[in-house]
């Protein structure tokens, strides 16, 4: 057993999600042991100053690199809080900070692609020597170089822990931003039929309308209380669902520079027509991410899904959770709590397992989900100073 420290905070900017955990084995026989799962909060100054530059506030470097240090030094903080009461780590995997995503751009017939370009803060090389602990980041670079999306990388981690030998299954993880692995039954070059994207808003859009009815004093919608008072606005949603990412086929990656505050901005003055009530409104909203899902699924798939698990700040959102199932009909929605791996947690977990294979030369991306041409190291490893 590999003890590794996983790290992650997501298009939510809620707090980095740290998770420890032993692992062993490397693909079929790969086990995890959650040991430990904390969420920690951003100082305020801090999340407001991430939040600002994702929704394209212009900086200086000296101011950029000022808050790569804050965030690096944060997630150092919340690896060693994380091991208290623990044997060690020899290993931390961290994702970072997205504060930017620009999926690869086709540039017409007869000329090539674009390359996708993506920035997370939190370096690295800083936390391996503040930690003392070998750190692995930086970890979607590889896959964009080579003409992928860099995202959504958790699949090929989803593949091994959360295959069925019978059974289809999508692991749909709510966070800020939405994101679906389809897992075929575990036979017959399965690997090759899976299949992964990003579906659209998750929690993002949700979160910054509470934020703003509540004139910030809100900053999310408990186990989607407030939402399930209202009744969602069905023309809204048939035309918000008309945006051209939802028609986009797949392998697909988006972020807050979609769906992040003007876009919030168009829906308010799209319903204002409809004179919604606060309620209503956040109803809506969690409609339209309910309906792009199942959406994305029926347009996508090349088959429905016996049973779908979430995973993500969302899978605790009861009223989006009911909203899907209503949508989905007879396929039972469920948690990935239910077969063994804590939902909270799994996109800490699975970077983790990604630290854990790059140590091991092993590849951690799924071409069929990021649209890279062949299988590739991912991260970029930073040993600590002994």
């Amino acid at each position: 057993m590999t003890r590794i420290i996983g790290l992650i905070s997501g298009t939510s900017v809620d707090g980095i999600d740290a998770a420890l955990v032993d692992i062993s084995g490397t693909d079929l026989d790969l086990k995890v042991e959650l040991l430990a799962g904390q969420t920690y909060p951003y100082p305020a100054e801090l999340r407001d100053s991430i939040l600002a530059v994702c929704a394209g506030k212009a900086i200086s470097m000296a101011e950029l690199a000022a808050l790569d240090d804050a965030i690096a030094f944060s997630f150092a903080q919340a690896a060693q809080n994380i091991q208290t009461a623990h044997q060690p780590a020899i290993l931390i995997g961290s994702h970072g900070q997205t504060v930017y995503h620009r999926p690869p751009q086709s540039q017409g017939i007869g000329k090539p692609q674009s390359l996708g370009y993506t920035l997370q803060l939190g370096r690295g090389e800083l936390i391996a020597s503040l930690t003392g602990i070998t750190t692995v980041s930086n970890f979607r670079v590889a896959d964009i170089a080579i003409g992928g999306h860099g995202a959504p990388l958790v699949p090929r981690v989803d593949a091994f822990l959360l295959s069925h030998p019978e059974e289809a299954r999508c692991i749909q993880n709510l966070g800020g931003i939405g994101n679906v692995a389809y897992i075929p039954p575990r036979r017959d070059n399965w690997l090759e039929k899976m299949r992964g994207w990003d579906t659209g808003p998750g929690n993002s859009l949700l979160d910054l309308a509470v934020e703003h009815l509540t004139n910030g004093a809100k900053k999310y919608d408990e186990d989607g209380k407030w939402a399930a008072t209202g009744s969602p606005c069905q023309s809204l949603v048939e035309q918000w669902l008309q945006q051209d990412y939802f028609h986009l086929p797949p392998p697909k990656s988006t972020g807050r520079e979609l769906f992040g505050v003007d876009y919030l901005n168009q829906c308010l003055k799209d319903a204002g027509p409809y004179q919604l009530s606060p309620a209503d409104f956040l109803a809506t909203l969690t409609e339209l991410t309910a309906a792009s899902v199942v959406h994305s699924y029926q347009t996508f798939l090349p088959q429905m899904p016996q049973r779908v698990f979430l995973c993500g700040g969302g899978s605790r959102n009861l009223y989006l959770k009911e909203r899907l199932q209503s949508l989905l009909k007879t396929i039972p929605v469920l948690t990935t709590d239910e077969v063994g791996l804590s939902g909270d947690f799994k996109e800490a977990i699975a970077f983790a397992v990604l630290a854990y294979w790059r140590q091991l030369d092993i590849p951690g991306n799924l071409p069929s989900a990021t649209g890279a041409p062949h299988e590739v190291l991912l991260g970029e490893i930073h040993p600590a100073e002994k």
